[in-house]
């Protein structure tokens, strides 16, 4: 956008122009990481004068986290719609929550790996609430939803199952940003993951 578009945005609506530099330094974030990206790099992306950003927010940190929470949601609402509880298979439901949640770290743990060294902003974005809701809490439903139609043992520690998934997506992508991670030859297969997890919590046909 250039100077002069940005400067009719300033004029006619603030609004506008806050979530057009969310929606600037969240495309950067995307594309480099949050490694090094100042304001005067936002600004000049956006269009406009480096000061701008301080009529909108208190500081970097407090943009940096509204574009991550802006690019965190966007990701979900990217994704596809997931399977409902009692329709077809257990099996089959879980590996695609599982293949889901394996496309949601790939895309955001990056960016968020970049922003290590930056604890502020990661604090900031988590006090920050989004508009999607997170995908581990719709696993968490889902599960015990299905639990309660009986298609998983009554006694199944869903908690447990939900932080062996959710570990198994850190794992996955983690293992490929972090120096000296483990390498894998192939990719987790998400069926024969669930596949194993059942064993221990279905019941006895799934």
């Amino acid at each position: 956008m250039s100077p002069r578009k940005a400067a009719v945005l300033r004029d006619r609506d603030d609004s506008d122009l806050r979530e057009h530099l969310i929606a600037t330094a969240e495309r950067l974030l995307a594309e480099q990481g949050g490694a090094g990206l100042t304001v005067r790099a936002i600004a000049r992306a956006a269009g406009v004068a480096d000061g701008v950003l301080y009529n909108h927010f208190a500081d970097k940190e407090e943009l940096l986290a509204a574009a991550l929470r802006a690019h965190v949601d966007a990701v979900h609402r990217g994704l596809p719609p997931l399977p409902a509880p009692g329709t077809t298979s257990v099996a089959d439901n879980l590996t695609a929550y599982l293949q889901q949640g394996l496309a949601l770290h790939r895309a955001i743990l990056p960016v968020m790996v970049g922003l290590l060294a930056q604890p502020a902003i990661l604090a900031k974005f988590g006090a920050a609430q989004g508009r999607e809701r997170d995908w581990r809490d719709v696993l968490a439903d889902y599960l015990h939803a299905e639990r309660d139609l009986g298609r998983l043992a009554p006694d199944a520690d869903l908690d447990a199952t939900v932080t062996i998934l959710v570990g198994i997506c850190h794992d996955e992508v983690l293992a490929a940003l972090l120096p000296g991670g483990a390498r894998r030859t192939s990719p987790v297969s998400a069926a024969s993951v669930i596949t194993t997890l059942l064993t221990g919590i279905g019941m006895e046909s799934f």
